[in-house]
């Protein structure tokens, strides 16, 4: 299912023994779009309050409701859980330190967006907990090849800030036309699916989506989102109504109108579709 950035934070996070706190933001890996970690604010439980990174692999699909996810984790595993600098791009090296912390595979390396699944429980459904010495010491190796590869790329992967990137402009191929105003995401699958562009300084206030797939660049230190799309042709596309999740059927006329292919796999769309009822 669909839910807004505007929506999901500000949900309760509870642990096996109580509550942790409340998200604050999110996480995104900048390179495939998807959501890595929830900031949590720790509540009173913690003497000390902090922002602390929960990860979707923890985070149990089948229990909550809309405004609280249960986590596989304890108060006092959150509370040994390492520090971040959650106002920086948290860089590979602290998922290393985080997933080692708690035990979790990698979800990188392999050909889905979580591992070799494209949900973070599937990949916890064939992990049996801990991994070997040797295994280790592979992973590890794989993590300080990649981070040094992208280095010298100049594009170090890094999970960024969802309320950081609220504002950016947007800019089509004749001219800026809104800026971000949040964000959809799949919450099975954690996949950042559409940016909500709101254009009240272009367009009397209609909010409109993008989806990452369809941004050409984006500059971090400018601020700007570019698309290789026109003012005219975003402002033809169908309406998006922030009161309500897009139903499939709204999703697949905004991605033929721009005739770009579908995320979703058309076999089971009648199936995906009635999930959302």
């Amino acid at each position: 299912m669909l839910r807004g950035t505007k929506d999901l934070v500000g949900c309760a996070v509870d642990g096996l023994d109580g509550s942790i706190g409340k998200i604050v933001d999110l996480l995104f890996d900048d390179h495939q779009w998807a959501v890595r970690s929830l900031v949590v604010r720790t509540g009173d439980w913690l003497a000390s309050r902090r922002n602390v990174l929960i990860s979707p692999v923890s985070i149990n699909a089948r229990l909550g409701t809309a405004k609280t996810f249960q986590t596989s984790l304890r108060r006092e595993q959150v509370r040994g859980s390492p520090d971040v600098d959650t106002h920086k791009p948290v860089s590979r090296q602290h998922e290393v330190e985080q997933y080692g912390y708690y035990g979790y595979p990698y979800y990188w390396g392999g050909s889905g967006l979580w591992g070799e699944g494209m949900r973070p429980d599937l990949m916890l459904s064939t992990y049996s907990g801990g991994v070997s010495h040797e295994t280790a010491r592979r992973q590890q190796g794989f993590v300080t090849s990649q981070a040094e590869f992208h280095r010298q790329r100049g594009d170090d992967p890094h999970l960024r800030s969802c309320n950081a990137v609220l504002g950016y402009h947007l800019q089509a191929t004749d001219g800026e036309l809104g800026h971000v105003a949040g964000f959809l995401i799949d919450d099975q699958s954690w996949a950042l699916r559409y940016l909500v562009i709101n254009t009240s300084d272009w367009w009397f206030g209609h909010d409109l989506l993008i989806a990452p797939s369809w941004i050409d660049d984006i500059s971090w230190l400018d601020a700007n989102v570019s698309v290789g799309l026109s003012r005219q042709a975003i402002k033809a596309a169908p309406s998006y109504t922030a009161d309500a999740m897009p139903t499939l059927e709204q999703e697949r006329q905004l991605h033929d109108h721009y005739a770009r292919p579908h995320y979703w796999n058309d076999a089971d769309a009648l199936e995906t579709d009635i999930s959302r009822v």
